[in-house]
């Protein structure tokens, strides 16, 4: 099989570091995201976590539909994932009572779960074999799991941990720089650097989102939730058309 069609049987993205920038962008997105909607528009977290559920729902069955890798499909299923997350996150944490610390360990178990089954059933969880649509569900699935443990997990470093935004941006940060050098730099399995990246870049978003709209007296800088999504979404349109965008390579 040549290389063009190697790569349309894939529907995910290249890894690179514009991949990496976006996914940040894209969370921090869900986080304001999620918040207009449930907090701003005070639809409250359960008919949030409704509306961007059926979002998620229908941006997964055209992912998965889809005969092609298409990155404007790719990214919207993305941010649909990273909104469902956090609203659903904050509705466990707070609304059922469950607590950040309790909804991480939840949710920690739920994604190990969906990686077991998915590496029992497939024999792999590398991105780069994901080409069919089980695998697609899986590789959904997972994602989705690991958006709604991010909010969570954010959450739980800034306001129980007593990190606050900023520190928990440092924290988290610091975390993806020293995946990266293992990356470059250690014989660790690619694709378990990659999983324990894609995890980490959610709390990272989520308390970089908080930063940007929570009140002052909480230390954020209290912006417009509708204003700051508006400005990551033109960012992560402007990612997507302007840079080079190239499905996964089976097999590499």
């Amino acid at each position: 099989m040549n290389t063009n069609q190697q790569e349309a049987l894939s529907k995910v993205p290249e890894v690179t570091l514009i991949f990496w920038i976006i996914k940040i962008l894209a969370t921090t997105l869900g986080e304001t995201g999620g918040d207009a909607v449930s907090m701003s528009m005070n639809l409250g977290y359960l008919v949030g976590t409704g509306i961007f559920a059926v979002i998620f729902i229908v941006a997964v069955i055209a992912q998965v539909s889809a005969k092609q890798f298409h990155p404007i499909l790719y990214w919207t299923t993305i941010i649909a994932t990273t909104t469902v997350g956090t609203t659903l996150a904050d509705f466990a944490d707070r609304s059922l009572g469950i607590g950040y610390a309790g909804g991480t360990a939840i949710l920690f178990t739920l994604l190990m779960a969906s990686l077991f089954l998915w590496y029992r059933t497939l024999g792999s969880v590398a991105v780069d074999t994901v080409s069919s649509p089980k695998s697609e569900m899986f590789y959904w699935v997972t994602i989705m799991f690991s958006q709604t443990l991010g909010t969570a997990l954010g959450d739980w470093t800034a306001d129980t941990a007593g990190l606050g935004y900023i520190g928990g941006a440092i924290v988290f940060g610091s975390m993806l720089a020293v995946i990266a050098v293992a990356y470059y730099r250690t014989n660790i399995s690619h694709t378990v650097l990659f999983w324990a990246a894609f995890i980490l870049t959610r709390p990272l978003g989520a308390v970089v989102g908080d930063f940007l709209d929570k009140p002052i007296s909480k230390g954020g800088l209290e912006l417009s939730r509708y204003s700051a999504s508006a400005v990551l979404l033109v960012l992560i349109v402007s990612g997507i058309f302007i840079f080079s965008h190239k499905p996964a390579k089976q097999g590499h």
